[in-house]
C-alpha cells in the first residue's frame, strides 16, 4: 500500500477507521515553523459532522503532536501526529462479506484477497482524512505567513447554485466565517434542504467544490510530468469521493475560440506582466502564471445509502439486496471543502519547497 505524497515536503497517512488510531507523519518540514494546535483544532471542526446533514458519528478528535515540534515551532524532524477513534460501532459492519455498491469494498478485497479491515471502510475511509486536514493545517498556516490564502466554497450541490466568486479576497474572507462555505446564504439553505430531502428517501446527493490560491508566485510547476495541474489533481483525486478534477473554466474551454479562451496578457498598476482574465486558472505550460490558482471538484454522492442495493456476497457466491445500516453522511461536499483545501496546501508546499528550497517555508526571522 502506498500512502505517501510529496517529494521535498511528503505526508504519509496511517490507520483504520474503526482501529485504536489513525494518524499522519509529515517529513521534510523546515525547522522553525510555528504551529499551532488552535489552529489545528479549527480546522478538524470544520470536518467535523454537523448537524441533521451529516453523519451521527461524532469523534471529538482529541489529536496528539507526538514528534517533530518543540517549544511551539517545527524542529526540523519528523511530525507525528496522532488521532484517537473513540465513538466506533464496528458491530455494525459484521457482514462484510456484502460488498457495498460504490465503496472500496470489492477492489480491497481484490487487492488484499481478504487480509484487509472492512470495518467502516477500513483504510479507505474517508475518516483516514482526519489525520490529513490536522496536517494540513499546518502546511495552510505557513503558507498564509508567506501571503498564499486559500479559499474553497460549495460551487453547488444536487443542482442548487451558490453564486460566482467576484471579489476573491472578500469571499474567501467571507467563506472563513461560514461552517457551511457558500457565498450566498440563501442558496446554501436550499442546498441544506436538498440534502435533507436525500436523507428522508434515504439516499444521497453530491456537489461541486471551487477553489481560489491567492497569492501564489509564478514559476513554480515543471513543464511535463510534475506540473501543478498534474501534481494537484494526483492529490485531489486522493480524496474520497472526488471524481473529476477541472481548472480555470475546463471542460467550458473545449466549446470556445481561442480568441475566447486565451488570457490576454498585460501591464497592471505597478508595471508588472500578469493576465487581464484567468481562464486558465492561474497555470500555463504547468507552471503558475502569478494569477490566481481556480480549479473545482466533482464530488459524488456519498454511496452508503439505506435504499437497497444489488450487490453480492462474496463469502457464498451469492447475489443480495444490500441496504448499509450505521451512521453515515447523506452529503459530504461541506465537509470535504477542508480536505481539499489541506490537500492543496501540501502540494503547494512540496512545491514551493522544491523549487525555492525547503528553509523558504519557515518565517524569514527564524532563520
Amino acid at each position: 500500500m502506498k500512502n505517501t505524497f510529496g517529494t521535498a515536503v511528503s505526508l504519509t497517512l496511517f490507520g483504520e477507521s474503526h482501529g485504536a488510531e489513525i494518524g499522519c507523519v509529515i517529513d521534510g518540514l523546515a525547522p522553525g515553523i510555528p504551529v499551532s494546535e488552535e489552529r489545528i483544532a479549527a480546522a478538524l471542526s470544520r470536518r467535523r459532522p454537523s448537524g441533521a446533514i451529516s453523519t451521527g458519528r461524532q469523534e471529538p478528535d482529541p489529536f496528539r503532536i507526538v514528534s517533530g515540534v518543540y517549544n511551539g515551532k517545527t524542529s526540523g524532524t519528523p511530525l507525528c501526529i496522532l488521532i484517537p477513534n473513540t465513538t466506533q460501532r464496528s458491530s455494525d459492519y459484521a457482514a462484510f462479506t456484502r460488498l457495498r455498491p460504490g465503496h472500496a469494498d470489492l477492489t480491497a478485497f481484490q487487492k488484499y484477497h481478504g487480509y484487509q479491515d472492512p470495518r467502516g471502510g477500513g483504510h479507505f475511509s474517508g475518516r483516514i482524512t482526519a489525520p490529513l486536514v490536522a496536517a494540513g493545517a499546518i502546511f495552510t498556516d505557513a503558507l498564509l505567513k508567506k501571503g498564499i490564502a486559500i479559499g474553497t466554497r460549495i460551487r453547488r450541490i444536487a443542482g442548487v447554485q451558490d453564486r460566482p466568486f467576484e471579489d476573491l479576497e472578500a469571499d474567501l474572507a467571507l467563506l472563513q466565517s461560514r461552517p457551511f462555505p457558500v457565498l450566498d446564504e440563501a442558496a446554501g439553505e436550499k442546498m441544506q434542504e436538498v440534502i435533507l430531502e436525500a436523507k428522508k428517501d434515504g439516499d444521497s446527493v453530491g456537489g461541486v467544490l471551487e477553489t481560489v490560491v491567492l497569492g501564489m508566485p509564478a514559476g513554480v510547476g515543471e513543464p511535463w510530468f510534475d506540473s501543478m495541474e498534474s501534481s494537484l489533481s494526483r492529490a485531489l483525486f486522493a480524496v474520497p469521493a472526488v471524481k473529476g478534477v477541472e481548472f480555470g473554466d475546463g471542460f467550458a474551454l473545449s466549446d470556445m475560440r481561442g480568441s475566447e479562451a486565451n488570457d490576454p496578457i498585460c501591464l497592471d498598476e505597478k508595471g508588472t506582466i500578469t493576465t487581464r482574465t484567468n481562464r486558465n486558472g492561474g497555470i500555463n505550460g504547468g507552471i503558475t502564471n502569478g494569477a490566481p490558482l481556480r480549479f473545482a471538484c466533482a464530488v459524488k454522492p456519498t454511496p452508503t445509502l439505506l435504499r437497497e442495493q444489488d450487490s453480492v456476497d462474496y463469502a457464498t457466491g451469492e447475489t443480495i439486496r444490500l441496504s448499509s445500516g450505521g451512521r453515515h453522511d447523506p452529503c459530504i461536499v461541506h465537509r470535504a471543502a477542508v480536505v481539499v483545501e489541506s490537500v492543496t496546501a501540501l502540494v503547494l508546499a512540496d512545491a514551493l519547497a522544491a523549487r525555492f528550497g525547503t528553509d523558504w517555508l519557515a518565517p524569514e526571522a527564524e532563520k
